[in-house]
């Protein structure tokens, strides 16, 4: 369960979509005075080197963050994750990439609260490393846990404003229906939280029937959603060339879904997912689906 490492990922189109919906979520959110518990049920190392090992093995930035680098008249969304990505370096050239929990702290006021969680023993000694850089004090908790069920103890929040960003591997089958009765759970804990869910579009039955099971549980409970999902090419197993062998693609597309999402969300992704989907797009089946629903 521990051989799912963040690292070789970093930056790729996926942390594309994911990053940029939490920065556009969180800066809604954060405009209230009230402080607000932001919870990241599997938060990873939390920073990673794009020229280091594990990122450059699989070199999966060169066709997310690094498309976006150069990249002229992007819109206020996606100039918004670039800068964010920037803050981080002192080179043009990228060589350190954020994760959700420093993204996250770099926009949460003084009174906010983070709550961190990582199982994985050695992304959780990085990420409390990292963290301890930023010098935040109380502000940001880090917890060596299982992050579906650490969270019970956050929900309801003493402040009553709550998001919740959940990014699980989905390396093990279970985990989507721990997604699902996680969601579930946190709606009877505090029905008016805000809760971010990301998911891989693949060739799974259980990976396309999570975005219509989280739709069914917000449309029960009364509740707003949105979905976007980004395809950047065809999931189809394709022939190496000089192998003769068959060899799957890389993650062809994933989605956000959210349920209380921030109600200028959807206008501003109807303008940033097609130049997601222009930028990264790596075949002709690149695309994007946006759909909201409930109250």
């Amino acid at each position: 369960m521990f051989s799912y490492r963040h690292a070789f990922h970093a930056g790729n189109h996926a942390d594309v979509l994911k990053h940029t919906i939490l920065i556009a979520t969180l800066q809604y959110m954060t405009q209230k005075e009230a402080a607000l518990v932001a919870l990241d049920t599997h938060a990873g190392a939390g920073l990673y080197r794009l020229d280091g090992d594990y990122a450059t093995t699989s070199a999966e930035a060169d066709e997310g963050i690094r498309r976006l680098e150069g990249a002229k008249d992007l819109c206020p969304l996606l100039q918004d994750y670039v800068d964010m990505v920037k803050a981080f370096n002192t080179s043009s050239t990228y060589k350190v990439y954020p994760g959700s929990p420093f993204i996250a702290q770099r926009l949460l006021g003084d009174r906010d609260k983070l709550k961190l969680f990582e199982l994985h023993p050695t992304d959780c000694r990085s990420l409390s490393g990292n963290i301890a850089q930023l010098k935040a004090g109380r502000q940001i908790q880090v917890l060596l846990e299982d992050g579906f069920e650490g969270i019970k103890k956050f929900l309801p929040p003493p402040s009553r404003r709550a998001f919740l960003l959940c990014d699980p591997s989905y390396e093990m089958k279970t985990d989507y229906g721990r997604v699902i009765d996680m969601v579930a759970d946190s709606l009877l804990r505090f029905p008016t939280g805000t809760y971010a869910v990301w998911y891989p579009i693949i060739p799974r039955q259980e990976a396309h029937d999570l975005p219509r099971r989280l739709k069914t549980l917000a449309n029960k409970a009364g509740k707003s959603w949105l979905n976007a999902e980004l395809t950047v090419k065809n999931s189809k197993i394709t022939t190496a060339m000089r192998q003769g062998e068959e060899k799957r693609p890389g993650l062809p597309a994933s989605g956000m879904f959210l349920i209380n999402p921030p109600f200028t969300l959807k206008d501003q992704l109807k303008i940033a997912l097609p130049q997601m989907a222009e930028l990264m797009q790596q075949d002709s089946n690149a695309g994007y689906v946006l759909e909201s629903g409930g109250k």
